[in-house]
């Protein structure tokens, strides 16, 4: 194996042990987002508030879309990838409410 290859070698896994490390952190903090928006969807079934506000996602999307170029990441996937949560913790709010 040569010098280059064997550099590309260690810089590869160095690469997927940050990866690594990245997609826990991602879990987890899904995870604390997910807790807190479940806290969210029972006060509003004990208020009979609705599952969902449209003005408040609106502006989360837009947030997450400044926040996005802030970090280099495409806004629209990040606006996809925020469509996605808020779609789930809607729905949990709906089955709470049932």
């Amino acid at each position: 194996m040569s010098d280059n290859t064997t550099r590309a070698a260690a810089l590869l896994a160095d690469h997927r042990d940050s990866i690594d490390r990245l997609d826990a952190i991602l879990v987890y903090t899904l995870g604390e987002r997910f807790k807190h928006t479940q806290a969210v969807g029972r006060l509003k079934a004990e208020h009979q508030l609705p599952p969902s506000d449209p003005a408040r996602e609106e502006r989360q999307i837009e947030r997450l879309e400044w926040l996005a170029k802030e970090a280099d990441l495409d806004p629209e996937f990040a606006k996809k990838f925020l469509n996605f949560i808020i779609s789930e913790v809607i729905r949990h709010h709906e089955r709470l409410q049932r």
